[in-house]
This record gives C-alpha cells, structure tokens and sequence, in this order.
C-alpha cells in the first residue's frame, strides 16, 4: 500500500497523486437517494392526520407536536426540539462520498454542508461529531486525518466544538458530521413559512456539481468551486434573521429547483424564477455544454418536471437550475442586502410549484 504525505494527497516516492473520487460511484451531495425514493422510505413514519384535520406543523409519531417544531412532514433542513426554558435544540447530520481529490478540501467541504442546515434553520451550531467511513485496506489511514483535520479547521471557524464520533470501515470513503445547535423557537427558519409577494433570494452561485463532475472526470482542480463549497452561510443566515425573514432552506443535492419546490409545496404557493437573474460560477454553463452532467441533476429536474412550467428555459437551462449542489447556499424568502433576488414567491397554481421566467 502506497503512504501518502500528510498534506499533499500525493503517494511518497511517486508523482502520482491519490484521486479520492475514483473511489466512489458518486460525489457529494450528488450521491444523495433521489428525492422521490426518499419521500417514499418515509412516507410511513409520518402518522396519519386525525379525520377531518389536518397534520399540525412539527407532529411527531409520538404526538409530542407541542414540543417537536420540525420534524420530518416537510423534508426541512434539521429537526428543532423545544427545550422549555425559551431555546430549542437543532439536530441534523450529513455525509457524503468524497466531492474533490484533496482530502483536506473534502473535510472542509463537508463540515461546512452539514453546518449549512442548522444556518438554514436560523441557528448556531455548538458541536459536531465525526462520521467516517474509510476503506482501511485500500487507502491510508493518514489520509482520514487529512479529512478529518479540514473538517476541524471549519469548525472551529464556525465557533462549533468537534467531540468525536464514529468510524466504520466502509467500501468507499464517507465522511460528514452530526452537528447539535441552538435556535430561538420564535425566529426559526423553516421551509414551509413562505407567503405571496415575498422575493426569493440565493446567496451562492450555482454549478458546483457540474465543475465537481468535471474534476471526477478529469482531474481538473476548479479552486474557485472549492471556494464556494467550503464557506460558512454563518453571515447570510443572520442576514436572513436580520432582515425579518421566516421561510428558508440550504440547496444541496436535490438543486435549486428540487428544494424550492419542497419549499412552494410546503408553503402551499408557488415560486416564480428568473433564470437570468440566477448566479452561476465561472466555467459551469461550458462545462454543462460540454456534457459534464451528474446523475442527480437528471434525476432532479425528472422529479420537479411534472410541477414545472418552464416557459421559453431550454434543456441546458433546467439542468443548471437542478444542478445537484454540494454545500450550497441559502435560499431565502426575503431580500438579503448584498445577494442577488432570483424570483418571487405567488399565490398558488393549480398543478404548479415552480415557474421559469
């Protein structure tokens, strides 16, 4: 087995570099179960609405809705439990297959996506632990470190305390975090608050799953991509409280388009994109051109296409917009001063939760 320097990812004594993601299938969040499998696995722990009413916002298998703010009914970014001394807990975990060739740029990517969920929650992550996953027989154990050590350094730039966690020995590499955070129960964030006439602003840039397509393919290293992945949405989520807002969601895995109609149908309205206004990072729309397209980004826009109206957008177009995003930004329903407006939420149509303009 080759040994690898502890910073470069390179095998000792070759020019050889270790490419992390030859070794899984998929990458990031563009290795996430398509979103209508997922709906179906949980469909049955949602207990059903008593007759003639409809299920309370939060309710909990257990009926504890009172206590349980966001639980699992609309596919939110982290589950918030009331404490009862005027606090509540935020809980979530991610993990995903390795998104770049660096380890230590893996880890910082992927402790800043699991972050992400308590930020698009509207609350401030205390502690992370550690979940790994590592071919133990394949790749060096040094290596893990790498990962777990970029991991540490976001962390700790959060303000977030890591206490461990756990390890298994795993097919393909794994890496994320379990991360526990504080949230005032009167200005949480959440996925189904969205109302009529407010602006839908995006506060990242898309076309990280195409240029990460393309660095798998390729080799090719996209640094201001990593970039973009490896920031914190610590400051748009205070922006977002700052400025009043109460509807928001991180996009990920599932695109811009997968999560805002999580988002319109959750809200029971519909968004209106304008594609034009939508940023998106140097090198995406020529690498989609060129034909640098995840499995997930298909699968999302063929998820979103049956409450889609797409208006003029073409074929390339749609599948930017569902662009599997790995640490993505925030999607708010509110102007945030310094991010760009993308569309706006409408009252509802019929059959419809997204229109392209």
């Amino acid at each position: 087995m080759k040994t690898v320097g502890p910073a470069t990812g390179f095998a000792t004594g070759s020019a050889a570099p270790v490419r992390l993601t030859s070794y899984a299938r998929g990458g990031g969040c563009a290795c996430k179960i398509p979103p209508g499998e997922l709906e179906a696995m949980v469909a049955g722990l949602l207990p059903p609405p008593s007759p003639g009413q409809a299920p309370s916002p939060g309710q909990a298998p257990g009926g504890d809705e009172d206590r349980l703010l966001v639980g699992l009914e609309d596919g939110d970014d982290a589950a918030v439990v009331r404490t009862g001394d005027g606090t509540a807990v935020v809980s979530t975990a991610d993990f995903f297959t390795p998104v770049v060739d660096d380890a230590r740029d893996w880890g910082r990517i992927a402790a800043a996506n699991a972050l992400s969920d308590v930020y698009a929650m509207g609350g401030r992550p205390l502690v992370g632990l550690n979940l790994l996953g590592w071919p133990r027989d394949v790749l060096p154990a040094e290596l893990a470190g790498e990962v777990l050590a970029g991991a540490l350094d976001v962390a700790r730039a959060a303000g977030c305390l890591v206490g461990g966690g756990h390890s298994i020995d795993s097919p393909e590499p794994l890496y994320g975090m379990a991360v526990t955070g504080l949230v005032d129960p009167d200005r949480l964030l959440r996925n189904d608050a969205g109302r009529p006439g407010v602006p839908l602003t995006l506060t990242k840039p898309l076309g990280v799953g195409i240029l990460n397509n393309r660095h798998k393919r390729t080799g090719e290293v996209f640094a201001h991509a990593v970039a973009v992945m490896a920031a914190l949405n610590d400051k748009a989520s205070a922006a977002a409280l700052e400025a009043g807002a109460v509807c928001a969601t991180d996009v990920t895995g599932f695109g811009l388009l997968g999560h805002l109609h999580k988002l319109a149908r959750a809200s029971g309205v519909t968004a209106v994109v304008d594609a034009a206004a939508v940023p998106v990072l140097d090198g995406a729309r020529e690498s989609l051109r060129a034909g640098y397209v995840s499995g997930g980004t298909r699968r999302n826009l063929d998820w979103v296409r049956p409450h889609l109206d797409a208006g003029r957008a073409g074929e390339d177009q749609l599948q930017l917009l569902a662009d599997a995003q790995t640490s993505g930004g925030l999607l708010v329903a509110g102007e945030i001063p310094g991010h760009p407006v993308i569309g706006e939420l409408v009252p509802a149509v019929a059959g419809t939760t997204l229109v392209i303009r």
